[in-house]
């Protein structure tokens, strides 16, 4: 996610592990033996969520459904840009994501916002510097320590609620939601017969919510997840803003839960709903869950995903506050060839050349988090979240990626993606055009 304006609270996940495949109930019993890993630095910095560009993409003739799915064979391997280790690196303190290379870069292309926000004498410049070098250390070594915390889970964690590790039920799922997921699976489904079966909260910002998850199903998953916050195992970041939560693909429950929630309910529902952003062909995702409560993360800082497109489902508990709000759309189109944002009224935290972004924010929108529900937007949607005042509150976020999308630009650095193998999804990015059938229902 991209901060920088006023700096919003929801980061983008850092690109950590692979995609975690994992048997239930787990062999072995608890260990405390590595519960060293548990304490794995929670370091500042974190980056900043790109933007996806709205590119069209094989436009069906006449009023089609489109989307694809992967033919069968050998598992497609995703990659990462090498960007990750040198742009976006969040300095919480002063509302800040930067491009950091070296000292003089540093000086050169963000001193005079730095001094705007507070970094004046030579002690605070290098304590930024410190934790920047520290940030990009900590990025280098993310897959391998993803991949040792992921095995000792699978090796050594008893699950409290084994069955949520059974492959995704229908009867987790809201009424509304499998009618809604139905009916765009269906012959001569259009836009506006589905938004007769969902909430539009802004015609305008392409946003809109839906019961997701059973009151039920909500409760469970999250006693898990707290059933593994008391526990001694490690426990990554969910992402490169925020500090407490967990990565679902190292707990195992990227294969039982999301990958079937994407590819069998998101994906029909997102080609209609944003066609032009991807939504017909979605083929990875990074899913982690969040924790605001007191004397933890409170809020998030503006931003923007890493991911073509999002849902974020309120999972609870009891809370007030915290309510998310939306400005205005970056794209990476708005970038220049170097890398940098030329659109300065979006993400004043992105680069040099974007420093104050009052209009992007001026008139946000506010939506509340209801339980259960969730809300769909656009990667690129400027975005954070609003103080917590009182309990925690815990919610599912799911950036869902589509390579014939990201391929061409990545959405971090704003060029073309210098690919490196990764784990499991990577970031979404592949070497090849994913190979695909295309399933169009015309009218």
């Amino acid at each position: 996610m991209n901060p920088g304006l006023v700096g919003w609270g929801h980061c983008e996940a850092e690109r950590e592990g692979p995609t975690a495949t994992r048997s239930s109930p787990f062999p072995g019993a608890e260990s405390s033996s590595f519960s060293a890993l548990g304490n794995l630095h929670r370091t500042l910095g974190r980056p900043t969520p790109r933007a996806y560009p709205e590119v069209p993409l094989r436009k069906p003739r006449g009023r089609a459904r489109r989307f694809t799915m992967a033919t069968a064979g050998a598992p497609r391997r995703f990659c990462r840009c090498a960007c990750f280790c040198s742009e976006n690196l969040y300095v919480a303190r002063y509302g800040l994501h930067v491009r950091f290379r070296g000292e003089q870069q540093l000086r050169r292309d963000y001193g005079p916002i730095l001094r705007s926000r507070g970094c004046v004498g030579p002690e605070d410049f290098q304590q930024l510097l410190e934790e920047l070098e520290q940030e990009v250390e900590r990025r280098q070594r993310l897959g391998q320590e993803s991949a040792a915390r992921k095995a000792l889970i699978a090796s050594s964690y008893h699950p409290a609620r084994p069955e949520i590790y059974s492959s995704l039920q229908d009867v987790a799922l809201a009424p509304g939601f499998l009618a809604a997921a139905e009916y765009s699976t269906v012959p001569g489904a259009d836009l506006q017969g589905l938004l007769q079966r969902l909430e539009t909260v802004s015609e305008e910002k392409r946003i809109y919510r839906l019961p997701v998850f059973t009151a039920r199903f909500c409760q469970a998953l999250l006693e898990e997840l707290e059933h593994f916050e008391r526990s001694d195992m490690p426990k990554g970041r969910p992402n490169t803003m925020n500090n407490y939560g967990v990565l679902l693909h190292e707990l195992g429950l990227d294969e039982p839960l999301v990958t079937p929630l994407r590819e069998r309910f998101l994906q029909p529902l997102m080609a209609l709903l944003y066609p032009d952003c991807g939504g017909g062909w979605l083929d990875s995702h990074r899913a982690f869950v969040v924790k605001y409560a007191p004397g933890q993360d409170r809020e998030l800082g503006c931003h923007y995903d890493n991911a073509e497109l999002t849902i974020n489902v309120a999972l609870g508990k009891a809370f007030t506050g915290g309510a998310l709000y939306f400005g205005g759309l970056f794209q990476v189109s708005m970038c220049d060839p170097r890398g940098s944002a030329s659109g300065s009224w979006e993400c004043p935290g992105l680069s040099p050349a974007v420093l104050q972004a009052p209009s992007a924010l001026a008139k946000p929108l506010e939506v509340e988090h209801v339980v259960g529900q969730g809300i769909l937007h656009r990667g690129g949607q400027l975005h954070g979240a609003r103080p917590l005042v009182t309990g925690e509150r815990w919610n599912l976020v799911v950036w869902l990626r589509a390579s014939a999308v990201r391929n061409r630009l990545c959405p971090m650095c704003c060029r073309k993606p210098d690919l490196v193998d990764d784990e499991g999804f990577g970031d979404g990015f592949t070497r090849e055009e994913p190979t695909t059938v295309d399933l169009c229902a015309l009218t």
